[in-house]
């Protein structure tokens, strides 16, 4: 053989397993960030089935509310089926865009409740309105924890995706569209300084 052919097959040869490693490492990224997905989406299931117990309980000290109580409910529904749709594409622009809105008007319904809610002394001093609450509000706080370490995990697989040479061969690996993050319409007060006043 001809020193020249030996070394166009070493050199196609480190070409071939330099291509695969970074295939492989795209795909390690892919599942990291599905998985962190996959968190988000036990925990807004969590919070999903305590929303109904929560309305049970404020309706019965909330008779004349039932507006503010089918508007919270409404939302919970919406927002389970926008978790869905995500689940089917954890990273896409449109399902991540569908669930984030879901969010926010669950967001907003929760929070009419609250405002309700604190006309109702005897219904905030029940045991199980507390327990409930307190147990949506840990909810809360694990919903914000994995959303971060799904866009964590986005973010690393779309630098990676988009740095060189990976860039190269991303496309025609299969790996075309950058990977979304979530971000909820809370990111703007969650990232805002917090205000003091006396």
């Amino acid at each position: 053989m001809n020193m020249t052919v030996i070394v166009a097959l070493v050199v196609l040869a480190l070409l071939v397993i330099y291509g695969a490693s970074i295939y492989n490492r795209l795909v390690a990224l892919k599942n990291r960030y599905q998985n962190a997905f996959a968190q988000i989406e036990v925990q807004l299931k969590r919070r999903y089935d305590l929303i109904p117990n929560l309305v049970e309980t404020a309706k019965a000290y909330m008779a004349h509310e039932r507006d503010t109580l089918t508007a919270v409910t409404e939302a919970r529904n919406a927002a389970l089926a926008g978790l869905k749709s995500a689940a089917a594409r954890p990273g896409e622009p449109g399902a991540m865009a569908e669930l984030a809105g879901a969010e926010g008007a669950l967001g907003a319904a929760l929070g009419r409740l609250n405002v309700v809610m604190e006309a109702y002394p005897d219904l905030k001093a029940s045991d199980n309105m507390r327990q409930l609450s307190e147990t949506l509000t840990s909810t809360e706080n694990r919903v914000a924890f994995a959303r971060q370490a799904f866009n964590d995990a986005v973010m690393q697989y779309n630098t990676y995706k988009q740095s060189f040479p990976p860039v190269l061969l991303a496309g025609p690996l299969g790996h075309r569209e950058d990977a979304a993050l979530l971000e909820f319409d809370d990111s703007a007060e969650i990232q805002a300084a917090p205000r003091i006043s006396f």
